[in-house]
């Protein structure tokens, strides 16, 4: 017998997403949404000298899983560069597809590992990461024009 897709580690997370106020002067921001179910979130980034993540807001409307996800994203964010979100994001899609057994080093993704054989819920849970990604990269590109 396979765990719950939502369980509750899964509704706890959704309700304990951490910056959940936007940002009043982002270097950078970026929307992201699920065609298939509707969720949407926004995040925006401020970063440091080294480019790293300085500062977090984001706002979720998105099904219990892109809450936990968004809660597991905004809890580590922090002290993070593009580099470190963009391999968390590809190696979530790939625990997520089946490619890899694990969920990397983000803390706390295996807690997705129920939601593998259910590839319609994984748009919602991959947009939390795709949207800071490219908060930071438009925040980057900022800099350096």
């Amino acid at each position: 017998m396979s765990a719950p897709l939502y369980n509750a580690d899964i509704l706890r997370l959704a309700t304990s997403i951490p910056h959940h106020v936007r940002l009043t002067a982002p270097h950078g921001t970026a929307e992201r949404r699920s065609p298939i179910c509707g969720s949407r979130i926004t995040v925006d980034v401020a970063l440091d000298d080294q480019g790293r993540i300085a500062a977090l807001g984001q706002e979720v409307r998105a099904c219990a899983l892109g809450q936990a996800s968004a809660a597991l994203m905004g809890t580590s964010a922090i002290g993070m560069t593009l580099d470190e979100v963009t391999a968390a994001r590809d190696r979530l899609t790939a625990f997520l597809a089946g490619q890899c057994d694990d969920a990397g080093d983000w803390p706390g993704l295996d807690i997705f590992a129920p939601a593998r054989p259910h590839a319609a819920r994984h748009p919602s849970i991959r947009l939390p990461f795709e949207a800071m990604a490219a908060a930071i990269e438009q925040a980057l590109e900022a800099q350096r024009t």
